[in-house]
């Protein structure tokens, strides 16, 4: 079955004087996918959202988003998606209600109809209780709670959000994600960046953004799996002196033959491997004769940060298979 695009790009690029932010994008996004954006800072996150967002102009290539072209048509493209920035302006000075009602009103939401969504919004965003709350009154995870009600009001098919959660507590992280799986379930496209690992594994697809450019695009699963052969995770045990000689383990480890990558995680040392049954006592030996304490080595299952961390280096060529 052919599957309907909600976004398509190609050879999208966007320059800020010299600087390449976006460079010959090729994307796609499906209807009823969750596509999470992910990559680190200044990879062209941000760029790639707002142009699809029409909020900014490419600089070349093109784009359309549910069927509008980004170009021509950047009013129809609006009045149809949900665009929620890094920073989203609530009003402050208004209660949950009033901005639910203001954003109505700048989509032209009226009639019979009006007042029964909004309410269900109100809901839908747990926020019922806090209607007549300022919203600079509000929590950090409740004024994204409202942030994204007031992008629904006008019922959009394809929900646009850059880093939606950032600088919120767990909890309502997790809130939010319930929402936006409850609206995936209600057949809206998403298309999210997020800094966060365990949010990008949430996603129906993702795709990670290094240097301007789409590195890869896969479901979560697969990704993990381009990882080659066997993750080991040695956990390190405190010196005589009380340090933890993570760094000293690493350069020690990492020269070794079959070692394809040596990684720091906190208090752990995330090593990929050609041969975990020939890797392990080579390993164990060599942290042994340079006086490394080892509490555990023992196989995992790769998690998807370190899946990109693996291409990344793979990619500028410090992973040799």
């Amino acid at each position: 079955m052919k599957r309907k695009l909600v976004v398509e790009a190609k050879g999208l690029s966007k320059r800020f004087g010299d600087v390449v932010a976006v460079e010959s994008m090729a994307l796609d996004v499906a209807e009823g996918e969750i596509f999470g954006l992910i990559g680190p800072d200044g990879a062209g996150k941000t760029t790639l959202l707002r142009l699809l967002a029409t909020v900014i102009p490419p600089t070349a290539g093109e784009a359309w988003v549910l069927g509008k072209d980004i170009r021509r048509e950047a009013e129809a493209v609006r009045a149809k998606i949900g665009y929620m920035a890094q920073r989203f302006s609530l009003y402050g000075d208004l209660t949950v209600w009033e901005n639910l009602n203001f954003f109505a009103d700048v989509h032209g939401v009226g009639g019979d109809e009006r007042g029964r969504r909004l309410e269900r919004l109100l809901a839908f965003a747990r926020l019922e209780e806090f209607r007549h709350r300022r919203s600079q009154q509000l929590s950090g995870g409740m004024q994204k709670k409202l942030a994204l009600a007031c992008a629904l009001v006008h019922q959009p098919r394809l929900l646009i959000l850059d880093e939606p959660t950032t600088g919120v507590d767990p909890i309502s992280r997790r809130e939010f994600w319930d929402i936006l799986t409850d609206l995936h379930v209600e057949a809206v496209t998403i298309l999210v960046s997020t800094p966060y690992m365990d949010e990008a594994e949430r996603c129906s697809s993702v795709g990670f953004m290094y240097g301007g450019s789409l590195m890869v695009r896969d479901t979560p699963e697969h990704i993990v799996g381009m990882v080659p052969n066997t993750l080991l995770v040695a956990h390190l045990l405190p010196t005589a002196s009380g340090r933890l000689p993570i760094r000293e383990a690493q350069n020690v480890v990492k020269v070794l033959p079959g070692i394809l990558e040596a990684q720091v995680y906190g208090d752990k040392l995330h090593l990929f491997v050609k041969d975990a049954g020939m890797a392990l006592p080579v390993i164990r030996g060599a942290l042994q004769q340079a006086g490394v304490p080892v509490s555990s080595l023992m196989p995992a299952r790769p998690h998807l940060e370190q899946a990109f961390i693996y291409l990344l280096g793979k990619r500028d060529g410090e992973v040799h298979e």
